[in-house]
């Protein structure tokens, strides 16, 4: 499902580490990856020089300490702005990662401090994987997936399946946070939670791909409770749907909800401990 991924250099070694992370799993292996350093406009030519001599060593020094295959990367210089040019860069090569780091700036900071990776999981409708520069990189053995009866969610399962295809050193774990649920409830039985409607279906694709599993199903406000859990189960990658919902006419316009911090995805992104991965697609609905 992964076939060809964005990386842009954010100057931070975690994000570099996530890279070599994923090259660890065999569905990634084959990937193409494409090394994005993006040199802002300077005044002189001097200057202009200078960047491109500084982008090229970065680029030169990504490839050292990640060590991917040489014929499955190429690295790409570009001067400008850059969160329009990793918007320009994803389309040209028509990513379906899009993989940057983050300061995990919330709501109206990210905003004033015009933060790039806020402005292209704003407008992209592309997966995105978001490493914070606070967050601890490991080997990933922990998947988490939040389920609800959204397409996106469902979108959500299937790309972290993709991911451990083959892979045998990581276990799925299934998470339902039902709103309605009072969160201080005793613990559901494991066979009530394989039974719960939303996890039951995904259950039966993790079975049919043998991918290990695990579910949680626990009540309370949806974003508090997965960022919980997500740090009691020492998660290594959550996979959260995150669905396109504006019209074509504005998507280049940004999305009101996540500008301002309300929705989901927003709140996950900015209280997370660990890197996530925004699962989304131009179809969904």
């Amino acid at each position: 499902m992964i076939e060809k991924i964005l990386y842009t250099d954010s100057g931070f070694d975690n994000t570099q580490e996530m890279l070599e992370a994923l090259m660890d799993l065999p569905s990634i292996k084959n990937a193409n990856i494409t090394i994005l350093h993006v040199v802002p406009p300077q005044i002189t030519t001097e200057a202009v020089t200078e960047k491109w001599k500084e982008g090229g060593e970065i680029l030169q020094d990504i490839m050292r300490k990640v060590k991917p295959d040489p014929s499955k990367v190429s690295t790409m210089l570009r001067q400008g702005d850059t969160k329009n040019t990793v918007l320009e860069v994803a389309k040209e090569i028509d990513a379906n990662l899009i993989i940057m780091g983050s300061r995990g700036l919330g709501r109206i900071e990210a905003i004033l401090e015009n933060s790039a990776s806020q402005y292209v999981f704003q407008l992209s409708d592309r997966p995105m994987l978001l490493v914070k520069d606070d967050n601890y990189i490991k080997k990933i053995r922990r998947i988490m997936v939040a389920m609800d009866k959204s397409n996106a969610a469902e979108y959500a399962l299937d790309v972290a399946l993709s991911l451990l295809k083959d892979y045998r050193d990581a276990d799925l774990i299934l998470v339902r946070v039902n709103p309605d649920l009072d969160p201080k409830l005793p613990p559901q039985s494991k066979q009530e939670m394989e039974d719960n409607p939303i996890l039951a279906p995904a259950i039966t694709k993790a079975k049919r791909m043998g991918v290990p599993y695990r579910c949680i199903v626990t009540g309370g406000r949806p974003g508090k409770q997965i960022c919980s859990l997500a740090e009691e189960y020492n998660v290594d990658l959550l996979v959260l749907g995150s669905p396109e919902r504006r019209p074509s006419i504005a998507r280049t316009l940004p999305d009101l909800d996540r500008l301002l911090g309300t929705s989901l995805s927003d709140y996950i992104r900015v209280n997370a401990n660990c890197p996530i991965l925004l699962a989304r697609k131009e179809s969904q609905s």
